[in-house]
């Protein structure tokens, strides 16, 4: 009996010691942030502008390698977004970017940086945690985006109201300058008329007094 629960003791303390030294699961970083690396990463191995579609570079890392640029975002979001994330809109991109506390970073580029998204510090992603924000929170950049899209759709609409009025307006002086060539054509008709009955005549009265 006491060899029994002798097993049973030495079983246990195995158990037990088995389990403290198994290793603790890894943590995997977001998938978002994952594919954006990779995305990075892949940008990156074009060097030159050549390699690039279109003859220029659509994302990659900034020069110091803290950061990354959306060169064209037009290319961006029809080129590379669906390959990795199946859509291609931009702003829910940047969206993501703004719960993983990425921020913007200049004013003349889409440049986006986070103190734990680095080139070739892949293992620092899991340090990023998403942000429990509310749902009407909005980044300040794309709501200028938004509004400077606006301004630019309305100046476009003005331009085509005003390009439209001034098309009228050509058509109805091309009208007016068809009717006044067309009754000096007829002026000129009536003179050509005029000045030949005028040289018949005379020629009438040079032969009468000939005779």
């Amino acid at each position: 009996m006491a060899a029994t629960f002798s097993q049973l003791d030495q079983d246990t303390t195995s158990k037990s010691s088995s389990s403290n030294t198994r290793s603790p699961r890894t943590r995997s970083p977001a998938p978002f942030l994952s594919k954006t690396y990779d995305l990075l990463e892949e940008g990156g191995a074009h060097d030159s502008v050549d390699d690039h579609p279109h003859g220029k570079r659509v994302v990659s890392w900034n020069a110091e390698g803290n950061g990354f640029v959306v060169w064209s975002p037009a290319e961006f979001s029809e080129l590379t977004l669906p390959r990795y994330f199946k859509h291609s809109n931009f702003s829910s991109f940047i969206r993501q970017l703004n719960t993983y506390g990425f921020k913007k970073t200049s004013s003349k580029q889409w440049e986006f940086k986070h103190e734990k998204f680095q080139k070739g510090r892949r293992h620092m992603l899991v340090e990023i945690i998403r942000k429990k924000c509310e749902p009407s929170m909005f980044p300040a950049y794309l709501k200028a985006s938004s509004n400077q899209q606006n301004a630019i759709i309305d100046m476009e609409e003005t331009n085509c109201l005003t390009l439209m009025a001034e098309n009228k307006n050509l058509r109805r002086e091309k009208l007016e300058l068809q009717i006044q060539i067309a009754q000096f054509k007829a002026l000129e008709t009536k003179l050509l008329d005029c000045l030949t009955q005028y040289n018949i005549g005379n020629h009438q009265n040079k032969t009468r007094r000939l005779c």
